[in-house]
């Protein structure tokens, strides 16, 4: 059984083709820059080398179906027809709070994303419109939906329901949701593994740090509280994203900037967080490494910003959970900078956490899942490399065998 999974952002589509039976990636790639002019494919196959070509992409329909071109035929073809495809996983940012779980897509199931898609404006409408391309490529396959949302939908109202008028909720479904949720999912279930306890009896912080930046409060095993919001502009300070701020700024410096709230809502998601402070960067390699006199001390106090308030998330979460097994960091930046890391953590001995500095900074993904807290820490800190893909691979499966169950009770394979 070969399961296709693609994640269409608003200008990419990314996509794996994996082997169940025999638990491999067959390919995997990206298509970028669709829409914007000079797009191109990144693929790489099982046992070839890596396969760049430069093709023109107006919509996201063109890039499935050089996906499908690229998988199906040439010298990197890793098959001789889609056919071969026995169901294909989608992923969804937002479903609001209408799925908590991952879902077989039917007509009715894409008119409720549809109805939803207004949370987010800017993912839902490519991640449907991947979904109506390929269901035009392969019509005779099974298509799955899987939700960044629906991790999140454990969440009790105090944590979710926001202190402005209750109507907002009610007729608009303004609240949080948060988001990254198959990375939560999938690293909070293997802590529980690396904790050799059952997930249901674990209390997990998961630090999921890229360019995007979200943090969950994981109680006996499910999402109690998680950083971002109504959208991913709430919570930790990001790549380009302000995360956390003073509600009447963007409406003040609207007046002084004479802009209009569509700008406004572009400076804060793309001109901001550590782009913003650095004036120049949003890869954090570029930004620890930084010696240019004239943006050293910006790339110094964007480190010490974004490590303080990580800190303030780990103590906030920590209160909220009463008692804490584990944190976990994942993500580009939580799998590869020690530097954040070790500065996010300073100072939290009194807290039972405690940090093998040398360790910490000598862990990157390409270790794998590696314990860096000392022998004597209370509390374990791992970092553990996300694997989203798997995630959508055994949703896709579980709901084609009709095994498959909500997260708490479905039996992953990586979780045992």
């Amino acid at each position: 059984m070969d399961i296709l999974a693609l994640n269409c952002g608003s200008s990419s589509v990314k996509y794996q083709l994996y082997d169940w039976e025999n638990r491999r990636v067959i390919a995997k790639g990206v298509v970028e820059r669709i829409g914007i002019g000079d797009s191109f494919i990144v693929h790489e196959a099982d046992g070839k080398n890596t396969f760049r070509d430069e093709y023109e992409c107006h919509d996201h329909a063109t890039a499935v179906s050089l996906i499908v071109r690229t998988l199906t035929t040439g010298e990197y073809k890793v098959m001789d027809s889609m056919e071969q495809i026995s169901a294909v996983g989608h992923r969804v940012v937002h479903g609001g709070d209408k799925f908590a779980s991952s879902v077989l897509l039917t007509p009715e199931i894409i008119k409720t994303i549809e109805d939803v898609q207004h949370l987010a404006p800017l993912h839902n409408p490519p991640n449907l419109a991947g979904i109506r391309a390929a269901q035009k490529v392969m019509p005779n396959v099974p298509h799955v939906a899987i939700f960044d949302t629906a991790f999140h939908q454990t969440m009790p109202q105090a944590a979710y329901i926001y202190p402005v008028p209750y109507e907002w909720y009610e007729d608009y479904g303004v609240r949080r949701y948060g988001f990254h949720g198959t990375s939560h999912l999938y690293v909070s279930k293997r802590a529980a593994v690396l904790l050799g306890k059952d997930a249901k009896d674990c209390n997990i912080i998961t630090m999921h740090i890229g360019n995007g930046v979200s943090h969950t409060a994981i109680k006996n095993g499910v999402s109690v509280d998680t950083s971002m919001g109504l959208t991913p502009l709430e919570g930790a300070m990001m790549g380009t994203r302000c995360g956390d701020i003073d509600p009447a700024v963007p409406l003040f410096m609207q007046q002084q900037l004479d802009v209009d709230a569509r700008t406004m809502d572009n400076i804060l998601n793309k001109k901001s967080g550590v782009l913003g402070i650095t004036g120049r960067f949003t890869d954090r390699r570029d930004v620890l490494m930084c010696d240019d006199v004239e943006y050293k001390h910006r790339c110094s106090l964007a480190v010490d910003v974004e490590s303080y308030r990580l800190r303030k998330y780990i103590g906030s979460y920590y209160a909220v959970l009463g008692r804490l097994d584990a944190i976990v960091f994942t993500a580009g930046v939580g799998e590869n900078a020690g530097a954040i890391r070790q500065m996010a953590l300073e100072g939290l001995e009194h807290m039972g956490i405690e940090v093998d500095r040398e360790k910490n900074l000598a862990t990157f993904s390409k270790h794998g899942e590696t314990e860096i807290s000392t022998p004597t820490s209370k509390v374990k800190v791992f970092v553990i490399p996300t694997n989203e893909e798997i995630v959508f691979i055994e949703d896709v499966v579980a709901i084609l065998n009709g095994t498959y169950r909500p997260h708490t009770e479905y039996p992953y394979s990586f979780a045992e």
